[in-house]
This record gives structure tokens, sequence and C-alpha cells, in this order.
């Protein structure tokens, strides 16, 4: 595991680690107490108190305990949006269900808290954190701002300062129920965070906001003494009552975990692998922005332990779950922190703020919170999907993210089982909309590197449309089966073979299997074949194609879909059928050629012939023997008269990559016979070879009694080189295509 090396601070470090975690702690501490007021008031508005206390305890946990465990310099994690939504959610769903007491509820939502953890250090372990960012955007726009509408929709009415239970669209139509001291008090904190920033980025908005609502909310206490009454006050927080030690609070929370049945994990299961996720994308979105700022690579593994680590922490001290927050991170890292001693420092101070301000705490306005947390929810809510609506080609992305926004106020849990579905739907999309053909093309683009006789060459040029090469890629599935037919359809009915190329094929279902059965049936019915080639091997993130073909009947037998090692060997296949249905006869292996069989001679007069034959030499070589390497000396041209010769290109590590094979009645050796420079490659007999032998001397020697011959040979040698010239070009334009 990759881990991250912290620094010593130096003085102007501690410096910056100290003034960064103060300004995160003043951005987290509020929003840390709305959240916890937010999850606990979902069970009545007499447990603001409580919320608030586990908000703030939430954040001392968190801020202290993750960067020990992750070591990540700068991060900052506190109670968070989608923690409060999931959390509240639960607790409203739990207490509707009217079976569950107040503090049933209470240990029901810890015991999700600690399930959640748990679950994040396990996807830590198993090295998830990769897999976690490739849920779709769509998605996770879709429910972050589900989130956001949930919490915008649950603090209007305390905005607005509705009596309890009275339903949000009735309040909203009846102004007579609306509370002026607590609208004020909103509005003011609204205003002040929106325009804190336009007058100084030295405080944070939320501190800003707060104090503006809190100033509001005692200045309209000068008209309304009962504002300053604290007991039975529904607009402010209220008292928070600090019971025991931490060590009283962490026997009090094992003790009633000892009291967990198996029915309440199935209970709050499904909402702790909500929590799990939404908390993990939130902390690794928030680490690769902080990465980009500071230039360096923190391990997302490590980092899911030690968010995991710090929420179980902050469930043995009753606090609020969390997770790496964007705008404290950002403050803390634009103030100076840059060492994991800034989020430690900014949990420590919470604790003493706890400890200094506490009793103050309880005269923060409910009206202020809902203020603060609707701005939050505000930036949360991804506006720029309306801009999506107005693409055809982005209208898909728009429907996946208003469902999930539409589901996430049916429910949170829905809406993870819509968003995982979704997010499926839009892999099976992508695959779609992306072809798994890379290049297709007929035997006039693709040739096989067996050197051809002229009379050989022309017989493929007029039979080239007769098979086509198709290289695929991605997954061959249900999704890209279609779609693949469709492509290849005209095709099946023109040609009578089909190469498959598969080296960049990665999996392939039952679905694709019947498919290629089809097309093969089809082919057959044309006296056609279906070819494969290049079969992926199995490889730790690969199928094992062949095999998984060989299980279903459809290769490995002699009536099976015929399967070749290299694209090259099946090209060759291809045209040695295609030239012997045009009537082309292959002369013997054992037959060795004479020079008035060769080709490149047959135009040869007898005299001219019997001159030539007197000036080469035959050369015999064993199966896998060398001709000559690259590099040596020499201006030899070869005749092979009999057998198969193989030009290797000499590549790193012992390689070769195969450029071309000269076959019985062909040449090679040419470039030196030319230019008369070293030789550019290997050459070596792939068989017992017999070959004719002409030098650069004794061939100049002739052409100066006989200067017609060197006329003829030299537009023979010019003729074959400006065919192979051509059919390189083609090689050189399918690798640039692909």
């Amino acid at each position: 595991m990759h881990v991250t090396t912290t620094p010593q601070p130096t003085h102007a470090g501690i410096a910056g680690d100290l003034w960064g975690g103060l300004a995160a702690m003043l951005v987290a501490l509020p929003s840390a107490i709305a959240f916890g007021v937010l999850i606990y008031s979902a069970l009545g508005p007499d447990h603001a108190g409580e919320g608030a206390l586990a908000g703030m305890l939430g954040a001392a946990a968190l801020g202290i305990v993750a960067p020990l465990v992750s070591r990540n310099g700068g991060f900052i994690t506190a109670p968070c949006a989608p923690a409060a939504a999931v959390m509240s959610a639960l607790a409203v769903q739990l207490s509707a269900d009217g079976q569950f007491t107040f503090e049933r509820v209470t240990m029901l939502l810890a015991l999700t808290a600690l399930l959640s953890s748990l679950l994040q250090i396990l996807y830590g372990l198993l090295r998830a954190g990769r897999l976690i960012k490739f849920i779709p955007y769509q998605v996770v726009s879709g429910y972050l701002s589900g989130v956001a509408l949930i919490i915008a929709l649950g603090q209007l009415p305390k905005l607005l300062g509705l009596p309890k239970g009275e339903p949000l669209l009735h309040g909203l139509l009846s102004p007579a129920l609306w509370n002026g001291t607590s609208i004020t008090v909103g509005l003011v904190t609204i205003g002040a965070m929106v325009l804190a920033p336009h007058v100084t980025k030295k405080v944070p908005g939320t501190i800003i906001g707060l104090l503006g609502g809190i100033a509001a909310y005692f200045a309209m206490a000068v008209f309304n003494r009962d504002l300053l009454q604290l007991a039975s006050n529904a607009l402010v927080i209220g008292p928070i009552e600090v019971s025991g030690s931490v060590v009283d609070t962490v026997r009090a929370s094992v003790s009633h975990m000892l009291l967990v049945q198996p029915a309440d994990i199935g209970l709050i299961f499904v909402s702790a692998l909500t929590l799990s996720v939404l908390l993990s994308i939130d902390t690794l979105k928030t680490g690769v922005v902080l990465d980009a700022l500071a230039r360096k690579r923190s391990d997302s593994n490590r980092e899911l332990i030690g968010q995991g680590a710090a929420n179980a922490a902050a469930f043995f001290v009753g606090g609020a779950p969390g997770a790496g927050t964007m705008g404290s991170t950002l403050v803390n890292f634009t103030s100076g922190g840059r060492t994991l001693w800034s989020g430690v420092t900014e949990g420590v101070l919470v604790v003493i703020a706890l400890a200094a301000l506490g009793g103050l705490i309880a005269w923060v306005p409910i009206g202020a919170l809902a203020g603060l947390l609707l701005v939050v929810a505000w930036r949360m809510f991804d506006r720029d999907m309306f801009r999506l609506a107005l693409q055809r080609s982005t209208r898909m992305d728009f429907a996946v993210i208003v469902t999930v926004v539409g589901v996430a106020q049916i429910g949170l849990i829905a809406a993870s089982v819509v968003g995982i579905c979704l997010a499926i739907l839009l892999f099976i999309r992508d695959q779609i909309r992306g072809s798994v053909i890379i290049n297709k093309i007929d035997l006039h683009g693709a040739r096989s590197k067996r050197r051809r006789l002229v009379a050989e060459t022309k017989i493929l040029e007029q039979q080239g449309d007769q098979a086509v090469v198709v290289q695929l890629q991605g997954n061959l599935f249900f999704g890209t089966t279609d779609q693949l037919f469709s492509e290849l359809e005209q095709d099946l009915n023109q040609r009578r073979y089909l190469l498959l190329d598969l080296r960049r094929v990665q999996s392939m279902d039952f679905t694709a299997a019947h498919l290629f059965e089809q097309m093969r049936e089809r082919l057959i019915e044309r006296k056609g074949e279906l070819l494969f080639s290049g079969m992926p091997s199995s490889l730790p993130t690969r199928q094992d194609i062949e095999h998984y073909m060989k299980q279903l009947g459809l290769a490995g037998s002699t009536d099976g879909i015929r399967i070749f090692d290299t694209r090259d060997s099946a090209l060759e296949w291809i045209e040695d059928r295609l030239i012997e249905a045009a009537g082309g006869v292959e002369v013997k292996a054992e037959q060795a050629l004479s020079l008035a069989s060769m080709e490149v001679f047959s135009h040869l007069d007898a005299v001219t012939l019997a001159a030539l034959d007197g000036a080469v030499r035959e050369m015999s070589i064993p199966a896998q023997g060398r001709i000559f390497s690259r590099g040596d000396t020499g201006d030899d041209i070869f005749f092979v008269r009999r057998g198969r010769v193989e030009v290797l290109l000499p590549l790193e590590g012992g390689k070769f990559h195969h450029l071309a094979t000269f076959c019985q009645g062909d040449f090679f050796g040419e470039m030196a016979f030319l230019d008369r420079e070293p030789r550019s490659a290997d050459v070596r007999a792939a068989t017992a070879t017999d070959l004719f032998v002409l030098s650069r001397e004794r061939f100049d020697t002739m052409v100066k009694s006989n200067p017609a011959l060197g006329g003829k040979i030299f537009e023979k040698l010019a003729y074959a080189v400006s065919k192979r010239l051509r059919t390189a070009d083609t090689e050189l334009r399918m690798l640039e295509a692909r």
C-alpha cells in the first residue's frame, strides 16, 4: 500500500497548520452543529440540543482520528450533508414506525453509523478506492442533488417557524402560520453567507452568516423579551447537556451494541451501505481536489480506512458520522495547513469550543441553522443539469439525474438502488454508442506477410472482395451484439470469408457466441467460412474466449469455427483458398525450380537464360538455418527454388517482428543488391530451402556483354518492389487507423 510521507513541520509549517486548523474549525463547526440538529430534529424539535452535541462530538472525533490514520496532510473530515440526509431520513422512517422508543431509534442510528464505518474500512482493505470512483457522475449528481432537495424541503418549515407536524404545502399557503422572528433570522443568515465572500475572505462565510443570524435574533429580543427565555423556546437549540466523561460515553456505546439483534442489522443494512458509499465518494472527491492543489498523490484506499476509523471513533463518543469536506479542506489548505497536524488541530479546537462555548451554543437560533443549511443545499444542488436538457445528445444524462433526484424524495434507499440500476444502463449505453469494430478491410487492403508471385497477386486483386478482416475491441455481450450483426450483415451476404481479429476483445457472453454461430451458418450457405484469430488468453483481466467457445461446442471440432493463432496465418489460409478456387496451381514443394520456371525470368530467351544460369550459384539451407543477419555485408540477391524463408526484424529483449515470408519462385535480398548497403533484417529458412544466388559483381559482368539483360532484370525488380511498397503502405494505414 502506498503511504503518503508526512514532512516534519517547520516553525512556519506549525504556524500554517495552526491557522489552517483554526480556519477549518470555524467552517466545519457551524455546519456540524446544523447537520447534527437536522438528524435529531427528525426525532422531535426538543432533541435539537442533543443533535448539536452529536454534531460537535462528531467533528472532534473525525477531525482528530482521520488524519492520524490516513496520513493525508491538509485533509479535513467533518459531519457532512449526505450523512445528515441519510441519517435523518432513517430517523424519520424509524420514528414513523411507532414501535421504537427514542432510545431504540438512537441506538439503530448509531449502529448504522458503525456499520457504515466498518464497510468503509473494508473498502480500503479490498483496495476498492478506485472502484467507487467509477460510479457515473450522472448518478452521483442526481443523488447529491436529491439530498440537497431533501435538506431544503426539511429546512423550509424551520425557516418559516411552522408548527410541528404542519404539512409544508399547507404551511407555504398559510402566511398566518409563519413566524416573523424565525424568517428574519433565517434571511439575515442567508444574506450574510451570500455577501460574505464579497466583503472579506479572511472570515468564513458560515461564521459571518451564523453570527449575523444570532445578532438578528437578539436584536429582535430587545422588542420581545420572551425570546430571552431558554426553557421551552422552540426558536433556539436549547440546553446542551454533557453527562459523564468520554469513557462513560464509550462504555455506554459498547453496552448498546451488545443488545443488537440480527434483525436490527437487516433493518438498517441498506441505509448503512448507502451511507458508506456516499461518504466514500465525498471523501475521494475531496481528496482528488486536494491532490491537485498540493501536487501530490495520496492513497485513496488508505484514505477510506482512515475515514472508516474516524467514523467508528465518532460512534464510540456519540458523534455524527461524516466525510472529507470540500469547504473545510480548501479553507485549511489556503490558510497554510499542509500536514496531518492541521486536521488534528481542527479536531482539538472543536473540543475546546465545546468546553468553552457549550452554554452559548444553546442560544443559536434554529432559523439561523435552517438558513445555513438552505445555502448548503443550494450550493450542493447541481443546477448545471438543466443545460443537459438543451442538447439532444445529453438528454439521456439529464433524464438519469432527474430520475435519481425524484426517487430520492421517496426514499434515499430506493434512490441508491435506482442509481445502481441506472449506472448499469449507462454502462450498456456507452458500450452500444461506441462500436466494437475498430476497422474493417477486405483483401485489397489486408494481405498476409507471405510474398506472392505476380500471377497469384493478380488473382488476389481480382478476388479481394471475397474476404474481409474485421478487428474487434471491448466487450462482446448482449448490449453490443445486435449492433455488430447489423454492421456485418451486408458482408455476410456478399463475402465468402469473414475473419474476426479478437486480439483486443476482453470478454464474450453467450449471446455473442450465439451470434457467431448464426454468422457461421450464413457463410456456410454461401460455401464460405467464419474464422477467428488472435484469441485473448486467460490474463487476469481477460476471459479465455477460446476455452469458452470450445465449451460451447463452437470451436475445437472439425466442423467448428476455425481458429488461428495470428491474423497473418489466417490471411495466408484465406489467400490459398481463393487462389485454389480461381485455378491457381502451386508448384509442389518437392520439385526444385529451374531458372526458366522462375516467374521473374519467365520472359527471357534461351540464350539469356543460359548466360544467367552460368552466373548464379546454388545454395541449400536446412530448416531454421540462417541465410544472413541484420548488419551483414553482401550484395547477393536470392531466388527461392524450393522451400520457404522468413524475414525477421530484431527487437529489444531477443524478440523479433515477422516482416514477410518468401515462398517458392520468389526472391529476396534485392535492397542490398540495389544499394549495396548492409542487410536490414534477418533471414532464415522456415523449411529446408534451396536457393539460386546471384551476386551484384557477376550480374554487372553479364550486363556489360548483354545490356538488355540488365534492363529486363531491373524492370522485374522494380515492379516487384513497387508491389511490396504498396502492401507496406496499406499495412501502415491500418496501423494508423487502430
